[in-house]
């Protein structure tokens, strides 16, 4: 039999909302009535399908996809869904004006789910939570704070702005990285070529005159013969170098010594700890504003700091607030780093023994938040504008990154010029000496 879900006044004006059971909505209006209730609003309750109705109809229209739906996706996906709730549109309806136009793929299966999840009767929220390759923890919270507030469409264009923001500075960053990277691998497959087949052929030149060779001469022919040899171990390097970092970062202890390390560094480190500053910072205040609970919000920005250092920050400052302290207490006493056995090694493994060794000692007390960043959240906790104090901090560590960026690039394109330059006459200068000896020589 079906179920009518409706809302209903008493005799007192009360509103009433309730369901009932009836053959067809007359017989249900009748019922409600028989009550004592007058009716304002009824409609047919939609069940929830079975299992197997669910699969079948999820099936339809999906593609097979391999992974989840990148950054750049879903933050064009949520500026759509914006303007469309903006404009009024019943929420099903945007969804599947948007799924129609999703090209087939992970966000397009994911859709499907959520429109299907919403006709069966669940919510925005609920439906987004079931399909976590597209919607993490921090995107559906929102949406649930905005559901809960009745404010969705400002909600979803805070979260879009928000996206939209931290792909910027992505964006940013990696254009940064672009010329170094390609002049470095290019300049190394230059001097791979020189070794391999340039400087054989002047060896044989000086065995065949019996020349007597120079200190550098005799160094770049053991650096031509050991590439010659072992060209193929060349990749194999980085490649190990990379796999045994990932092996580290699977446990805990070297997690958070890789993390430490990454963010002592001179220069580089600064510049992964400001993205991280204003990445998290972003992401509470936007948490924060939409009205998601303080420490729900602490949580879901703890899980998505990616770094450990700040997780365990915001793990600190959790747990003080739970027991009824602020939140600038707990991160001025938690902002340093501190020692750790795994960061110590990695830095006398990759900055040179124990130089660097050294340079971590010099670097433990040194915070990973600044002090204008806990006084600036200190003030907005007294005024009520955590919000609004969060976003000034995420975004002045945005400029920041901006200009540590382009002043990186500009100090790269000498650095490695000088280097290449470098490396050239190296072995130009190894070369010709004992050439110019062999001709004056023969003259």
């Amino acid at each position: 039999m079906p179920v009518y879900q409706f809302e209903a006044m008493d005799a007192s004006g009360q509103e009433i909302k309730d369901v009932v059971e009836a053959p067809n909505q007359d017989e249900a209006q009748a019922t409600i009535r028989q009550m004592g209730y007058f009716v304002t609003k009824i409609s047919t309750k939609k069940s929830r399908k079975t299992t197997a109705e669910k699969k079948s109809s999820k099936n339809k229209g999906k593609t097979f996809a391999l992974g989840g739906v990148g950054a750049k996706t879903l933050t064009t996906f949520t500026r759509q869904l914006s303007i469309l709730q903006d404009a009024g549109l019943p929420i099903l309806r945007s969804l599947k004006v948007l799924e129609g136009q999703s090209k087939p793929g992970a966000m397009k299966n994911c859709l499907i789910d959520v429109c299907e999840e919403i006709e069966s009767g669940a919510t925005l929220s609920e439906a987004m939570s079931k399909s976590p390759k597209a919607f993490d923890r921090l995107y559906v919270n929102m949406i649930k704070a905005g559901e809960a507030g009745g404010a969705l469409e400002i909600i979803l264009k805070r979260l879009a702005e928000f996206q939209e923001r931290a792909e910027a500075l992505k964006r940013k960053v990696k254009g940064a990285l672009v010329y170094p990277v390609t002049v470095v691998t290019f300049a190394v497959g230059i001097l791979v070529f020189i070794m391999l087949k340039i400087v054989p052929s002047f060896i044989k030149i000086f065995d065949d005159f019996e020349a007597t060779l120079p200190p550098m001469t005799q160094l770049l022919i053991v650096m031509s013969e050991f590439v010659g040899s072992y060209w193929w171990a060349l990749p194999l390097i980085p490649t190990g170098i990379w796999l045994f970092v990932k092996m580290c970062r699977k446990f805990p202890l070297g997690r958070m010594g890789w993390d430490m390390f990454t963010l002592k560094l001179p220069v580089f480190g600064q510049l992964v700890e400001k993205n991280i500053v204003a990445r998290t910072m972003r992401t509470l205040g936007t948490l924060v504003a939409s009205g998601v609970p303080i420490l729900e919000a602490l949580h879901i920005t703890k899980e998505t700091a990616g770094n450990a250092v700040f997780e365990r920050l915001f793990l600190k400052v959790y747990e003080a607030i739970r027991e009824g302290e602020s939140i600038a207490q707990p991160m001025r006493e938690n902002a340093k780093a501190g020692f750790h056995p795994v960061a110590l090694f990695f830095w006398f493994l990759f900055v040179g023994g124990p130089v660097g060794m050294l340079i971590y000692m010099t670097r433990l007390n040194v915070p990973v938040l600044d002090d204008m960043v806990i006084n600036m959240v200190d003030v907005g906790e007294e005024t009520g504008e955590l919000d609004v104090m969060l976003y000034k901090v995420a975004d002045t560590y945005d400029d920041e990154v901006a200009v540590l960026t382009e002043s990186l690039m500009s100090l790269m394109e000498p650095i490695l010029i000088i280097l290449l330059g470098g490396m050239v006459g190296f072995i130009v200068i190894a070369l010709f000496m004992p050439l110019i000896a062999l001709i004056n020589k023969l003259a």
